[in-house]
């Protein structure tokens, strides 16, 4: 498989005058805290072309290891062209700005240029990691055929989010680290929090009602998305939140992140 698919997002042949295309095709890696992960996605269905490959986040989690580290699962697949990488942190232009979960030698890092320069040039897109799952779930996803502020949740050992309108993603959002009732919103209601106090799924959820709330408060969204592993048990605590907006969990899962990244690869969200 290589690169040189068409990444043109202008939409669907139109078949009154007879037009062809080739499959859309783009690539993305979706680095984590325990595996760094890449795969071709069709871009016309959201869908991966093939398996995923999967390596494990390198310990320490360098930039030049995981550059590295990203560059292999590439070469697995022989991809040549574009692609997009997503991280876990705010990055401006390429350069990391935050490392709230990782490891503090990425900040001021230029990160688009060490993946590349580990790629022998290859372009490179980095965006958020929650970013990049916001972008897949609004289009693929659990937001697909809805319009207005869609806002992606993911609650794990922290809170990340996206925030999309209309199909445009304003980036590097960080509401798990806004203020709710004097406490930041991830120290109060991201799954690790439950998980450490032992909370049942209904304190808990108080406790997410709250975040949730004070997003509404600030941006009134459309629709809200909640993603992350605990997602896969939302019939037992979506229906107990108590905000105004309606909730729906994620529906690409492990998937969201590398859909996102190669999206992003086809044409650069992020700016």
């Amino acid at each position: 498989m290589t690169g040189t698919e068409s990444t043109d997002l202008s939409g669907a042949p139109d078949p009154a005058a007879g037009e062809t295309r080739p499959p859309r095709r783009a690539f993305g890696v979706d680095v984590g805290g325990s595996g760094i992960k890449g795969g071709v996605v069709d871009l016309d269905t959201g869908a991966l072309v093939g398996e995923r490959y999967k390596l494990p986040t390198p310990r320490p989690a360098t930039p030049a290891a995981v550059a590295e580290t990203v560059a292999a699962v590439v070469r697995h697949f022989g991809w040549t062209g574009p692609l997009g990488v997503t991280y876990p942190g705010v990055v401006v232009d390429g350069v990391v700005r935050t490392a709230a979960n990782v490891d503090k030698s990425w900040i001021g890092v230029n990160a688009q240029s060490a993946i590349a320069a580990a790629l022998d040039g290859q372009p490179v897109v980095i965006l958020n990691d929650a970013d990049a799952a916001g972008l897949a779930e609004e289009r693929f996803g659990a937001g697909k055929d809805n319009t207005g502020v869609v806002v992606l949740l993911t609650f794990g050992t922290g809170i990340g989010s996206a925030v999309i309108h209309n199909g445009k993603l304003l980036p590097n959002t960080e509401l798990g680290h806004i203020d709710v009732d004097g406490k930041e919103a991830e120290h109060r209601a991201a799954a690790s929090v439950k998980e450490r106090k032992n909370w049942s799924m209904k304190k808990w959820s108080k406790q997410v009602t709250k975040v949730l709330v004070a997003i509404e408060n600030a941006l009134c969204p459309d629709l809200i998305i909640v993603g992350g592993g605990i997602s896969r048990q939302a019939d037992e605590w979506v229906p107990l939140l108590g905000n105004r907006t309606p909730v729906v969990p994620a529906t690409l899962q492990n998937t969201a992140g590398i859909v996102g990244a190669a999206m992003a690869s086809a044409t650069d969200v992020t700016r």
